[in-house]
C-alpha cells in the first residue's frame, strides 16, 4: 500500500497546491492526519473523480518525508482513471501507457460495434 503526491502546482490564494492519493482511503486519511491535513479537506469519490486531498507544497514535503512516493500530475490522472475502471490505482510506472492502451481498445471496440471497421479481405 502506498501514498502518492503529484507534481501539480496550482495556485489557490497564496498557497500552491498538489494532489495526494493512496491505494486505500484508510491509508490516505492516515497520511493526512500524520502531516496535519484536516479530514474536511478530503475530496471524496462522490464529490470528485476520485479519492484524494489537495495539499499545500509544505504538506507535500512532509508527506514525502513520511514515505509518500512522488509522481507526475499525468501519472496521478491516469492512475485515478484506472481506479475508476478497475478499482485499483496500479503502478505509476505504467499508468500512462495503461490508460493509452485502454482507450485504444475502447475506441476499437466502439468502432467495431458501430460497424466502422474495415475488413482486409
Amino acid at each position: 500500500m502506498t501514498v502518492y503526491v503529484d507534481d501539480m502546482r496550482a495556485a489557490y490564494g497564496r498557497m500552491v497546491m498538489c494532489h495526494m492519493l493512496a491505494d486505500t482511503d484508510d491509508e490516505l486519511h492516515a497520511m493526512a492526519a500524520r502531516i496535519g491535513v484536516a479530514r474536511r479537506w478530503w475530496q471524496s469519490p462522490a464529490k470528485t473523480s476520485g479519492s484524494h486531498y489537495d495539499i499545500a507544497l509544505s504538506k507535500r514535503a512532509l508527506a514525502v518525508a513520511a514515505g509518500a512516493v512522488e509522481i507526475s500530475w499525468k501519472q496521478a490522472g491516469c492512475m485515478n482513471s484506472r481506479r475508476r475502471i478497475t478499482g485499483e490505482l496500479g503502478d505509476p510506472a505504467d499508468a500512462v501507457e495503461w490508460l493509452s492502451n485502454y482507450m485504444d481498445e475502447w475506441r476499437a471496440n466502439r468502432a467495431a460495434a458501430a460497424g466502422e471497421t474495415q475488413s482486409c479481405e
